[in-house]
């Protein structure tokens, strides 16, 4: 019995039809290009948000948090645009896009239990939707989970729980990435035709290459708060929308990058030049590094991990002195490349260095938080996780 169901038969006084989990996601190239209709290349992380649930025969929903030491009621027929508020919206959301795709669902009662890190950019919310998404396609028996095109159909109902309930304006990287991932792999994600490929990336052992298994991707977790709805991330949006609409191209994915110059000269002010130039490059960036993988090259890994940071932090202007201190400290102690990753304005960064160099690279971050009376960070080392499904 998981952590959850204890929980579960405690909270709700019967122990739940079962528990599913679905993965946080790190993503290791392609920051703000989902929304642009480009590439992706993201992980699924081995931690993971857990939900014990049993299924209502009403059309009420009952949640309880393991973290918050709350439960919260909601009536499914009350769920909307902007209903909800807070946390339970990307639940209760959820359950309201499955039914506006016409599927049969009730209520239900979930407990929810996570290790993925809230606030660090690592996408708890998508995890939380994805574990839900995942018991109701087979509590209901929706059969979302049969196939990558059914859970490509799941994942775009929890993009709608966290857009349309959550009021949260993100692209479609996270909840594919939590229902699509395959352990020991990326995803190259194409966010405009929604094409996958599993691109090969064992670290730290296991049967990849020697290059890339005598190495690890360690992630930290800045602990400067990130949050999705404070405008920012929305204004990013609309800058790219406006630089789409001054170039008379459908997204940002529309701009040849070998006439960027060109392309960037037409638009009509500075911050949405910065804007599209960041899109169009980081675009590049992802398939390079993905020809990168696939010839073991991980120094050029490194070099495009680095390249990204730069134009995140200078032309889109989405960093903060967190991340620029954990990417130069881990680059300090040896790190191939290290660069923020998410949709920033905190949350966390990614070094990719040998494994003989993490204890360094830990110090290091840390020494640097300390010495500017930061909060202590938190690093960890991960490998390529596995995607939603049912535990127990």
């Amino acid at each position: 019995m998981t952590p959850a169901s204890g929980i579960h038969l405690e909270v709700f006084g019967r122990p739940p039809k079962g528990v599913w989990s679905a993965p946080g996601r790190v993503n290791l190239i392609g920051e703000h290009t989902d929304y642009n209709d480009g590439l992706v290349l993201p992980m699924a992380l081995p931690q993971r948000t857990y939900a014990a649930c049993s299924p209502r025969a009403d059309r009420l929903l009952r949640v309880h948090s393991a973290q918050a030491g709350a439960t919260v009621e909601v009536d499914l027929a009350s769920v909307g645009p902007g209903s909800p508020a807070g946390w339970t919206a990307y639940v209760a959301g959820v359950l309201w896009a499955l039914a506006q795709d016409g599927h049969d669902v009730r209520g239900l009662d979930v407990t929810v239990d996570s290790e993925v890190p809230v606030g660090a950019g690592l996408s708890s919310s998508a995890a939380l939707e994805c574990a839900v998404g995942a018991a109701a396609s087979d509590l209901f028996g929706l059969g979302l989970l049969a196939d990558d095109a059914s859970r490509a159909r799941l994942a775009a109902a929890c993009v709608r729980a966290e857009n349309d309930v959550a009021g949260a304006p993100t692209g479609g990287m996270d909840q594919s990435a939590s229902l699509l991932c395959r352990a020991d792999h990326a995803l190259l994600l194409d966010c405009r035709t929604g094409a996958t490929e599993h691109v090969p990336f064992v670290l730290g052992g296991g049967e990849g290459s020697d290059a890339v298994a005598g190495h690890v991707l360690l992630v930290t977790d800045t602990r400067a708060e990130h949050s999705l709805n404070d405008g920012q991330y929305a204004q990013r949006v609309a800058s790219c929308d406006a630089a789409s609409a001054a170039l008379g191209v459908s997204s940002l994915r529309d701009v040849d990058p070998r006439g960027l110059e060109a392309s960037l000269a037409a638009l009509p002010d500075d911050v949405l030049r910065r804007r599209a130039r960041h899109v169009v490059t980081e675009i590049a960036r992802v398939q390079a590094t993905v020809a990168a993988l696939r010839e073991g090259d991980l120094a050029e890994v490194g070099r495009l991990f680095d390249e990204s940071h730069t134009s995140l932090r200078d032309d889109y202007e989405v960093s903060c002195a967190e991340l620029d201190v954990s990417v130069e400290a881990a680059r300090s102690a040896g790190a191939l490349g290290a660069r923020m990753t998410g949709g920033g304005f905190g949350g966390s960064s990614i070094a990719l260095l040998p494994a003989d160099a993490v204890d360094t690279a830990v110090a290091a971050i840390a020494q640097a938080f300390a010495e500017r009376g930061w909060h202590a960070p938190a690093s960890f080392a991960v490998t390529a996780g596995d995607s939603a499904h049912r535990d127990a």
